[in-house]
């Protein structure tokens, strides 16, 4: 680990001014950014603690939704009461991620940044567009068993970690930011994380010392929650396929539904042709495989990973048969 600069901020704005200097990183939790700094994946020349600010909140909104403050430690979140009843997809979904000591650490405004889990982002002698843009993607022709078959590029076929950002992609949650004017947003989860296209470094629509301070999740949709995260062992592990589903239905109908991936991009996966092709239909075999087409359209294995593509079908379908009879 290389020497940096330590500094603790005393308001969001003087936070945000100061991150957005060259090399400057914000810590919360730490849980993915030193391991990323042991590593020397990220070698950051000053750090700025904003654990002294209050972030670390969760409350209710006027409209019967939540507001989560960023430094909010995910056990917490996901033992809360409010979250337990009307929010069950996300209180899963966290219990689903890491460890439990890794949980009274890590942060909702850092779950949403980790950084991805490739095996040649994390190592420094590889080459990684991610890392090093214009390096090259070793994935691509290497192992890449863990890796998106939607939303890639030729530039990056990184996935995304978080399990915590799926189930909000599925509650259409809002990111709230700050910056070093005092300026403030609220940023659509949809649009948060960017696809890597052709600049895979850019995994945010954050600014340059924009930093969030805040989560709000909109009244709780109706219908049964259910995350479900396929992986490699029973704990400590990131999701093969993860599914947060919310699905309305009575005596064999769906009425709604609300599907997000994890695993399968570089951002949380939503998709509204397969939720339009749920709504209002029967809740049967036919329906469950043309949702599954409609997820999968335009996936694509890089030989690794091809048997995430059979996995996902089966994955949806059940969850789809655990929801509809409920």
């Amino acid at each position: 680990m290389k020497a940096f600069i330590y500094q603790r901020a005393d308001s969001t704005t003087q936070a945000a001014a100061a991150a957005i200097q060259p090399g400057a990183k914000i810590i919360a939790g730490g849980t993915n950014l030193l391991d990323l700094m042991k590593l020397q994946v990220e070698t950051p020349s000053q750090l700025i603690d904003i654990n002294r600010l209050p972030l670390d909140k969760i409350e209710e909104t006027p409209d019967g939704g939540l507001r989560i403050g960023a430094l909010v430690r995910n056990s917490d979140l996901a033992a809360d009461t409010r979250v337990r009843q009307r929010y069950g997809v996300l209180s899963r979904a966290l219990l689903a991620g890491a460890s439990a000591q890794l949980r009274n650490k890590a942060t909702t405004g850092g779950n949403l940044l980790q950084r991805t889990r490739c095996y040649y982002f994390y190592d420094i002698t590889k080459p990684c567009n991610k890392r090093s843009p214009g390096s090259g993607c070793a994935a691509l022709a290497g192992f890449n068993r863990i890796h998106a078959i939607l939303g890639t590029s030729d530039h990056c076929i990184a996935t995304h970690p978080s399990d915590m950002a799926v189930a909000m992609r599925a509650l259409d949650a809002n990111v709230e930011t700050i910056d070093r004017q005092g300026e403030t947003r609220a940023i659509p989860i949809a649009e948060f994380h960017r696809l890597p296209g052709t600049t895979p470094e850019i995994e945010t629509s954050l600014k340059p010392g924009e930093i969030i301070t805040a989560v709000t999740l909109p009244p709780p949709p109706a219908g049964v929650q259910v995350y479900r995260k396929v992986r490699d062992r029973a704990s400590y592990a990131f999701a093969l396929v993860s599914v947060a589903a919310i699905i309305d239905s009575t005596r064999g109908r769906i009425r709604s539904a609300r599907l997000a991936f994890g695993g399968l991009g570089p951002k949380p996966w939503r998709s509204l042709q397969a939720e339009q092709r749920l709504a209002n239909a029967l809740a049967n075999t036919a329906t469950f495989n043309s949702a599954a087409d409609a997820v999968l359209e335009g996936a694509r294995g890089f030989g690794g990973n091809d048997f995430k593509i059979p996995l996902t079908r089966r994955t949806l379908h059940s969850v789809l048969a655990e929801a509809t009879l409920t």
